[in-house]
């Protein structure tokens, strides 16, 4: 199939990923989100334990005001849904996934999270397959290729990305 700038080519398909996207947008603007990213990552963002019982909601941005002649934002409120028992367990460690889900942005978007109460149902988990652990050789090579990230944390994420796809992508007579 080909590809231009307008799409696939004619009688081609597209990644359903394109439409349902593109058609999810204005939900999501609606909410105070600017996309869909924060929803979809938020497993990842605030870890196992909130990432299926807590619900990002909305995001509810001030109003930019005047100070000193310049044009100021504060930093967004995030509402969560979630039940009692995880509301408080949420908010003692509120520091810490303010602190993750800011760094997910790369700046200081949300000040402060605000919780509201409700059930949360809780999807199903599949298992994930068993990956195979690497040989020595795959190893070395992963370490080879990571040698100049210096960022610990972004090299630890680098690292289990890259022993995952080379577990599954690669035989282990390779």
């Amino acid at each position: 199939m080909s590809w231009d700038s307008k799409g696939p080519a004619r009688g081609g398909s597209r990644p359903l990923a394109d439409l349902i996207g593109k058609a999810m947008q204005p939900a999501f603007r609606k909410r105070g989100f600017a996309t869909a990213d924060l929803v979809a990552s938020w497993p990842d963002i605030v870890g196992e334990r909130y990432g299926e019982r807590v619900r990002p909601e909305r995001l509810l941005w001030p109003r930019p005001v005047d100070r000193d002649g310049e044009t100021v934002t504060d930093p967004a409120t995030l509402v969560v849904n979630t039940d009692g028992a995880t509301a408080l367990l949420l908010t003692h460690e509120m520091p810490q996934i303010l602190a993750r889900i800011n760094g997910y942005f790369g700046w200081a978007a949300v000040g402060r999270i605000r919780i509201v109460q409700k059930p949360v149902s809780v999807p199903v988990r599949k298992r994930r397959p068993q990956v195979r652990d690497l040989t020595e050789a795959e190893q070395r090579e992963l370490d080879a290729r990571l040698e100049g990230v210096e960022h610990e944390g972004l090299r630890k994420a680098l690292e289990k990305l890259g022993s995952q796809v080379i577990a599954r992508n690669r035989t282990s007579s390779n």
